[in-house]
C-alpha cells in the first residue's frame, strides 16, 4: 500500500497532537497518510487499551488517513532490539512513504525520544538489500524514504520549517479531543494528568499560534530535520 507520508508515533494521540493539522494539509492537496502507533498507550492513567484503539479509529477517520497500524511494541518499555526495528522496517516496505514523521528527538516522555531515534534507523535499515522482511507471507524489497521530520511535542525546540495548518485548526482540536479519556473533559471522574486539563489545550493553541505567526499565519506546526533541506526554487519560500 503505496503512501506519501507515514507518520509514527510512540503512542496513540502523538501525531494528532503534533502534526494532525500539516497531515489534513497534505491529504488536501491529494497525498495519501498512515499511521503507525508503536504502543497501545496502555500505562496511560486515563482510559483503557479498548478506548484509545476506539479513540484512535475515530481521530483517523477526522484527518482522513488511509490506513493506521498498531505496533504494541510495550508503553514505556520498548528498547532498540533488532526485532522492533524490523517490525517498524515491514511497515517502512509496506507503505512506502517518501516522507516520514517521527516523535520528537527530545521530550518530557521518554518513550518520544526513543520512538524517534528506533523509527530513524528503521528508515535507513529499510533501504538495505541484505536485510530480508516480509509481510503477511509476502516478501519485501528495501524502501529508504526521501525524509525524515521530527514533529515538536511537549518540550519547545526551534523548528527548522513550519506548516500553516490555519485553515485546519478546528479539525485538528476535533481530532485530538476524539481521545475523549486522555484530554478535557469537565465531566471526567478519572485521576488527573499533565494533559487532561483545560490549561493543557490552552497551551497547545498558544505554541500553534505561536509557530504560525514566525511564518506570518495565525497557526502553525513546526518539525525538525537532520539534514539541510533543498528546494529547486528559493522564491516557493516564505
Amino acid at each position: 500500500m503505496k503512501v506519501d507520508i507515514l507518520a509514527i508515533g510512540a503512542h496513540p494521540d502523538d501525531v494528532e497532537l503534533s502534526a494532525a493539522g500539516t497531515i489534513m494539509q497534505q491529504i488536501s492537496i491529494g497525498k495519501k497518510v498512515a499511521i503507525v502507533d508503536l504502543t497501545e498507550g496502555e500505562l496511560g492513567s486515563r482510559g483503557t487499551i479498548e478506548t484509545r484503539y476506539a479513540e484512535a479509529a475515530d481521530a483517523s477517520k477526522i484527518m482522513g488517513v488511509s490506513k493506521r497500524v498498531n505496533l504494541n511494541l510495550g508503553d514505556g518499555f520498548f528498547d532498540f532490539s533488532k526485532e522492533n526495528k524490523l517490525k517498524i522496517i515491514e511497515q517502512i516496505r509496506f507503505f512506502q512513504p517518501e516522507i516520514v514523521m517521527v516523535n520528537a528527538y527530545s521530550d518530557r516522555h521518554p518513550d518520544h525520544g526513543k520512538g524517534a531515534t528506533l523509527a530513524k534507523e528503521a528508515c535507513f535499515l529499510s533501504g538495505l538489500l541484505k536485510i530480508e522482511t516480509s509481510l503477511n507471507g509476502v516478501a519485501q524489497e528495501k524502501w529508504r524514504p526521501k525524509a525524515v521530520y521530527g514533529y515538536i511535542q511537549d518540550h519547545y525546540l526551534k523548528p527548522d520549517f513550519v506548516v500553516d495548518i490555519t485553515p485546519f485548526i478546528d479539525r485538528k482540536l476535533a481530532a485530538i479531543q476524539a481521545y475523549k479519556t486522555q484530554f478535557f473533559n469537565p465531566k471526567a471522574t478519572a485521576p488527573n494528568t499533565p494533559i487532561s486539563s483545560q490549561e493543557f489545550l490552552d497551551f497547545l493553541k498558544g505554541r500553534w499560534s505561536e509557530f504560525g505567526r514566525s511564518m506570518g499565519t495565525k497557526y502553525g506546526e513546526g518539525f525538525t530535520v537532520d539534514r539541510p533541506i533543498g528546494v529547486k526554487d528559493i522564491s516557493e519560500l516564505i
